[in-house]
């Protein structure tokens, strides 16, 4: 089991880094094809809402055995969105291009949290989870790096052509590594053997159907991660967009993403696990709520950008670290043995319909003040903090009521 996971965090680390290669360049890749800048955010939504229709069909299809085909075949059609994306030339079929990129993403981007909750005992699960988003967190910052790197620097700009002029060469580049990482996954991920047999095989349409049975409690639960999302998209996307309108450069944007990365190990490994022993994570979640809120108010007010950003919002950055593991291990416990793919698949869609509604709206907040997007952020936190405390009323009141007896 220990050399299985290590091999797993070690696939998920490559993927962060595959998949990331990409964002640093974007904006600047938008900037010189002469789009307009609102469409950046329309490129990000679509992907997301590619996500939102993916993930619930992936997770059906890995819970009638059939894992690591819905693997591949998503990471193929990652491939060709991101190929298509970068010499499409046309913004409408890039637009396109991006929703396949989503549908494609959504397989590995739940199919792996669902594997990781299948081969972790209970006790050990938001661990494992804590250290799944940590190498996923450090090979997206590497992966940032990277990107940055190679569209800045002189001597790999001219070895790769990959400058201002030509930034789409570093989809190519992803697409190519995206297929390494398939064949990855065809060699050393191994289907999980159910304990449980289902009644019934699921599918894509039930899954769907049956997000209205889910109960009120877990319901409210996936409604705030929504509207956290929103805030963590937009703190996530714009922030690189904030960097380029200060004048920084790709280079910068890389830098940057590294150090969260490290942050969010370090985080993982000697933070994640001391939390998790603890039985009130709900409470925890909502801490972490309200220090990201006023961290993120005053980070982009700060006289001193670089400083507050590499200081303040670090605040913002460990707690992010810590609040992944716990929500999915917390959604992972009101899920039904032998459907934790289909339950991650419907998290994920909630999950993603704030990366859809996120970056639409913070295209034109944006437009209108940079800052307004951060504020926004912080608002939808505040929401999200507030389901939270209406799910900790929920459970409590759950706990208090006697069952019937029939």
């Amino acid at each position: 089991m220990k050399k299985t996971f290590i091999i797993l965090i070690l696939i998920y680390f490559f993927q962060g880094l595959v998949h990331n290669l990409g964002h640093p360049v974007t904006p600047a890749f938008v900037t010189y094809s002469q789009i307009p800048d609102y469409m950046f955010g329309v490129f990000y939504s679509t992907m997301s809402l590619g996500l939102v229709v993916g993930a619930p069909i992936w997770g059906v299809i890995a819970d009638r055995g059939n894992k690591k085909t819905a693997m591949i075949i998503g990471l193929i059609l990652y491939s060709i969105g991101q190929i298509g994306f970068g010499f499409s030339g046309n913004m409408y079929w890039m637009v396109f291009f991006r929703f396949m990129s989503g549908i494609g993403a959504s397989a590995t981007v739940t199919l792996f949290i669902s594997h990781t909750i299948e081969i972790s005992k209970p006790e050990n699960r938001a661990k494992h989870l804590a250290w799944m988003a940590a190498s996923l967190a450090l090979g997206r910052s590497v992966g940032y790096w990277i990107g940055g790197f190679i569209s800045s620097n002189e001597s790999i700009v001219s070895l790769l052509g990959t400058g201002e002029t030509s930034l789409e060469r570093i989809f190519l580049i992803q697409a190519f590594l995206n297929l390494v990482h398939a064949g990855n996954i065809f060699f050393f991920i191994k289907e999980v053997k159910r304990d449980v047999s289902l009644k019934t095989k699921p599918n894509v349409f039930q899954s769907f159907k049956n997000i209205k049975n889910i109960n009120r409690t877990l319901l409210i639960f996936l409604i705030s991660i929504s509207f956290m999302s929103i805030a963590f998209t937009n703190l996530s996307k714009y922030l690189d967009v904030f960097f380029n309108a200060q004048g920084y450069n790709t280079g910068d944007i890389g830098n940057y993403n590294l150090v969260i990365g490290i942050v969010g190990i370090l985080t993982s490994i000697f933070i994640v696990p001391l939390v998790s022993k603890l039985r009130k994570n709900l409470r925890v979640l909502q801490i972490i709520q309200i220090t990201s809120i006023l961290a993120v108010l005053y980070v982009f007010r700060a006289n001193n950008f670089i400083l507050a950003v590499y200081s303040v919002l670090m605040i913002y950055i460990i707690g992010h670290a810590i609040f992944i593991p716990l929500e999915q291990n917390f959604i992972a416990n009101q899920s039904k043995d032998g459907l934790y793919s289909t339950t991650m698949g419907v998290r994920q869609s909630f999950f993603s319909i704030g990366m859809v509604i996120g970056p639409l709206i913070g295209g034109v907040l944006f437009d209108l003040k940079p800052v307004y997007v951060f504020d926004f952020s912080a608002l939808m936190m505040a929401i999200g903090f507030m389901l939270l405390i209406a799910v900790n009323i929920k459970i409590k009141k759950d706990a208090s009521t006697p069952s019937q007896v029939k």
